[in-house]
Formats: C-alpha cells, structure tokens, sequence
C-alpha cells in the first residue's frame, strides 16, 4: 500500500532536532522552517551545527563545523588527513572548506517515506559530535604542531581510560 493511501503526513524532522536541542539546553537558532543552527560547546570547541531537511529527497543534513584557520603550506597534509579519517567512518564524512577555514562533518539521514525518531536523530547528532571530538587534536597536531597525517592518526587512535 502506498504512503499517501494510509494518509500519511510526513513531519519536518527539523522540529524534532530542536526539541532534542532544547532538552540537552544548546542554544538554537532557527533560520527557517527546513533549518536549524545549534551551538554546541565540544571539549577542543564549540560545535556549529547546521540541520536542513530537504523535502524532495526526504533527507535530514547534518554539517557540524568547527573554525579551524588553516595556512596555505598545511592543506596538502589536512587533505590527507581528512583522507585518513574518511576511511575509518562508518556514518558520514570530513569535508574541507578552505575558503571559509572550516573542518566539517557531514552526514544525511535518508528517510524514504518515514517520520524521523528520536533516537535516530539523538544518534546522528551524537554521532556527528563524536567524530569531530576524536579527530579534532589530529586536525590541530597537523596544522598546529606540524606533524604528518599517519602521526596525527596514530595519536587519534590512542583512547585514554579512566582519570589520572
């Protein structure tokens, strides 16, 4: 049976994500009825976050950016690195913006059809916060400290337990 016969009314997922920002108190900003602005603050940075839903590809996009200047003489190796990191992704993607001197994690939620949950829209945002939190120090170890991309991963991968 097809969705319009069951009287189906798709709602924006966009609504959703703002409750959720409002649960876990991130200031919001909604730009218009698809998009939705939050600020997160993040343990390296504040994360902007960007959500537009696009009604004819009944698709939720998430870009979760951080400001990140970074010098002319460093791209070659932070294309690398995004390189690196996109390889070890399960759900989304590095992007590179250098005219606007932002890293930026993206993702899409496809929904063909369905209404958004809130677990799935928790999961990408959560998703999109944990990437940028892990790889955020090899971002800087590269374009700060000098290092190659192997060398900033291998730090990346390197998971501390517990507290000193």
């Amino acid at each position: 049976m097809a969705i319009a016969e069951v009287g189906y009314e798709r709602s924006n997922p966009v609504d959703l994500v703002e409750q959720i920002a409002s649960g876990h108190d991130w200031a919001t900003e909604r730009t218009a009825t698809d998009e939705l602005t939050l600020v997160v603050a993040g343990s390296w940075a504040d994360y902007h976050v960007s959500l537009n839903w696009r009604d004819d590809l009944e698709t939720l996009h998430l870009a979760c950016a951080f400001e990140f200047k970074i010098p002319d003489a460093r791209l070659p190796e932070v294309y690398k690195l995004v390189a690196q990191i996109n390889e070890q992704l399960w759900l989304g993607h590095f992007d590179l913006w250098t005219h606007e001197g932002l890293i930026m994690f993206r993702h899409g939620l496809m929904l063909n059809g369905s209404l958004a949950t809130p677990s799935q829209c928790e999961a990408m945002l959560r998703a999109a916060l944990e990437a940028c939190e892990r790889y955020y120090q090899s971002f800087q170890f590269v374009v700060w400290a000098g290092k190659d991309a192997r060398t900033a991963m291998a730090a990346a991968a390197f998971d501390t337990e517990g507290q000193a």
